[in-house]
């Protein structure tokens, strides 16, 4: 049922979008979401607390109060702080919002709301995008978006609406992704590749960290694992950054509204030049960072501390994230990391080098390859990259996954990792970590692969290169006798379509039409 709400809900929005670009509309969508939770929560929390205000048998019980009483003791911010609910303000709260939906200047109503509760809630000061009055919208259009927003239903379970507010909000930063092709793409990782990271990681508890974070959709999974493995939200620690600014805000109200303490940083800004977590030393590293980027050498970087295996190419960012991420791991951390499959061969300006130093490190743990057209926003194939800062088992070797046939087709345009194929490889990793089955090589699947063996390959580490071919089953034919079959049969063939080409010509040549 929840899938078939979406659905409406997005063909709604986006029929009111007009000619409006995606990118900005985007935020104008996501925000009134948003506000529209968070108005419905604290209402939920008031409605709750007037029920034990007045209940004998409630600890919060008050005597003989009247209405003015409750009313004033229903103001006291600590019961909402307390359960982690947003103090919305009276002139915030979405039903004197919906009430102005047909003003004409409901856009500075809605910039003037979001300005208040930034006010009254320190944690969300700069986050939300006041850009409702200049909306380039035809007339009308805002007030009708505010009227759609208005029938989406949170509930008055707390975890039941942050769970539906949650797959909501994640349902349109696909599709507004999908709207945007490559720009928005570059910002919103699919469910399916943070899913696989999410499973080979484990992060269970401890301090978790996206350098690149786009609109949080890697915390967001953790936190899903960590309470699917009956774990509680608030055992990991969310450090992040992001340089875009509206999407660094997406990030923060993506995790806000499922109540996960965060931390992005003071300000969106550089990963590289303006490092807002210098001295984190993260349990687990999960990251997307865009692929082969050209443009992010600075002169400030030479001779960084972070490039412990060689200097990073200015002219591509991808052994520049690898070692970045490397630095921030604790000795016993894990990370994983989306790449582009050039940057497992590349050896280019050193890529190469640095490769080969990371594998005589042994801190490569696992190679996967990935089925193609993954993403929204590009076609360059993919691989994830797991690396540890010290092995407890397997030091020496490396695995590789060939996971490029397991995709299966969503769209004309789009493939996935299916929840099958994910637990597969997850229970790989497992058993080659010793931590479940005893591990087994699959024969155009997985192989284990010693560092010497690696090195003969010019340190390469395309998975392909070393998980051999699929076995076929054994039908007990000799080679020789096989390729005289086949010979032989295709002769036939190709004897067959000369005389079905000798018949239709004929035919034609009866009609009329001379060749």
């Amino acid at each position: 049922m929840l899938d078939d709400i979406k659905k409406t809900l997005w063909a709604t929005a986006d029929k009111l979008r007009a000619n409006m670009d995606a990118a900005e509309y985007k935020h104008l969508v996501l925000g009134l979401i948003f506000v529209k939770y968070i108005s419905d929560t604290f209402s939920a929390k008031q409605q709750e607390l007037t029920q034990r205000l007045r209940d004998p048998k409630d600890d919060y019980y008050i005597a003989d109060a009247s209405d003015k009483d409750i009313a004033a003791e229903l103001e006291e911010r600590d019961y909402y702080t307390a359960a982690n609910v947003f103090w919305v303000p009276e002139v915030a709260r979405w039903e004197a919002l919906r009430a102005a939906a047909k003003s004409p200047d409901i856009g500075k109503r809605i910039d003037d709301a979001l300005t208040v509760i930034e006010t009254e809630n320190p944690k969300l000061k700069g986050i939300l995008d006041k850009r409702y009055a200049r909306a380039q919208l035809p007339d009308g259009k805002l007030g009708e978006l505010v009227d759609m927003i208005s029938t989406i239903g949170f509930g008055e379970n707390p975890s039941t609406a942050r769970d539906v507010l949650g797959q909501i909000y994640e349902y349109f930063l696909g599709m507004f992704a999908s709207a945007e092709g490559k720009r928005g793409g570059q910002f919103y990782t699919p469910a399916s590749i943070v899913k696989t990271l999410v499973a080979v990681l484990s992060p269970h508890e401890g301090k978790v960290y996206d350098p690149c974070c786009g609109s949080g959709g890697m915390f967001v999974q953790s936190e899903k694992f960590i309470e699917s493995h009956g774990g509680k939200i608030g055992d990991v620690a969310i450090f992040g950054q992001e340089a875009n600014p509206t999407t660094w805000r997406l990030a923060a109200m993506n995790l806000a509204i499922r109540g996960i303490d965060f931390n992005l940083g003071r300000e969106p800004n550089d990963t590289f030049t303006k490092n807002q977590h210098p001295d984190l030393r993260a349990d687990f590293i999960l990251a997307n960072p865009p692929f082969n980027i050209s443009d992010w050498w600075h002169g400030s970087l030479m001779g960084d501390a972070r490039w412990t295996f060689g200097d990073p190419p200015q002219g591509n960012a991808n052994y520049a994230w690898l070692q970045h991420m490397l630095y921030h791991l604790k000795p016993t951390g894990r990370a994983g990391i989306v790449l582009a499959n050039g940057s497992m061969s590349s050896s280019q300006n050193n890529e190469g080098v640095i490769r080969a130093a990371m594998v005589e490190a042994d801190v490569i743990e696992v190679m996967v390859a990935l089925p193609s057209q993954l993403f929204f926003n590009t076609q360059i194939p993919a691989c994830l990259w797991f690396l540890v800062k010290q092995k407890n088992k397997r030091k020496g070797e490396v695995l590789f996954i060939d996971a490029r046939k397991q995709g299966a087709m969503i769209s004309r345009v789009q493939s996935e990792l299916t929840d099958e194929v994910i637990r597969d490889i997850e229970l790989t990793v497992a058993a080659w970590r010793g931590e479940g089955d005893d591990y087994h090589d699959i024969a155009g699947f997985c192989r284990s692969v010693k560092l010497s063996e690696i090195a003969e390959h010019g340190h390469v580490l395309t998975p392909g290169r070393y998980v051999g071919a699929e076995e076929i089953a054994d039908d007990d034919e000799a080679f020789s006798e096989k390729m005289l079959r086949l010979t032989e049969m295709l002769g036939e063939q190709m004897a067959r379509g000369a005389e079905l080409d000798g018949l239709v010509r004929s035919k034609l040549k009866e009609l009329g039409y001379e060749f």
